[in-house]
């Protein structure tokens, strides 16, 4: 299935926003979007009506590849670009320069940039992803609350990120598990989203399948699980 079918099957499922993800090793890659910025953005308002949130990349990009992605968000009136933080191992003065200067570029261009909490990288530690947070005026988080399940420390680490959280990532997952059919996991969505109304969160609670957890026919019933199960919450 390729973006534009995707973009079908959601709308089929009667959503009405969605979060694009860019990919170089996917369907939807960010040096073909930049190099075809108009026939791109044309065809996305011609092709949907689903309203597009966000811009979500899969891994680091050059500087004028995310200069160019940064007019075509704000082209489209995308105001959040997510960013995964670099590999777990580096420099945290390295990481605070290259975060500043996205934050330049995005800042510029009216665009927030939150990165990604994953495992495997700076984010996949809490208190790191605040630090970072902290040390870079503006940048926001986006928080993936399945990579913190631990009874031990997960709601610390709700209480500790909330504050920075400009956009959610949610699946139904386990601690053991990354991705379960909802219903079968941990995540404790009633207390996530009391958090984010605390702190007067109006964002978008965006729901990422991984798709090589599911298999292809279970997806969409999955997102409409999710979905029903957001509604109900808010």
């Amino acid at each position: 299935m390729d973006f534009w079918q995707a973009l079908d099957q959601i709308t089929d499922l009667e959503f009405d926003r969605v979060e694009i993800w860019l990919d170089e090793n996917g369907s939807l890659k960010p040096s073909f979007v930049t190099a075809n910025a108009d026939e791109f953005m044309a065809r996305m308002r011609d092709r949907t009506r689903l309203s597009p949130i966000a811009l979500t990349l899969a891994h680091d990009v050059d500087e004028p590849t995310f200069q160019a992605l940064c007019r075509i968000a704000k082209s489209l009136r995308i105001s959040q670009i997510v960013v995964p933080s670099s590999p777990l191992g580096t420099p945290f003065n390295l990481e605070i320069d290259r975060l500043r200067s996205l934050m330049a570029t995005g800042t510029s261009n009216g665009i927030r940039v939150a990165i990604k909490t994953q495992a495997g990288r700076l984010t996949g530690d809490a208190h790191t992803a605040v630090e970072l947070c902290q040390a870079v005026d503006k940048l926001g988080l986006a928080f993936d609350p399945s990579y913190f399940l631990d009874p031990k420390v997960v709601e610390t680490v709700m209480e500790l990120v909330t504050p920075h959280t400009l956009h959610v990532h949610l699946r139904d997952s386990t601690a053991a598990q990354l991705q379960v059919q909802v219903g079968l996991g941990e995540v404790d969505y009633s207390k996530l989203i009391g958090l984010l109304e605390r702190y007067k969160y109006a964002r978008a609670l965006s729901i990422e399948l991984l798709p090589g957890m599911t298999e292809a026919e279970q997806r969409p019933l999955e997102l409409r699980k999710l979905r029903m199960l957001l509604e109900s919450l808010l």
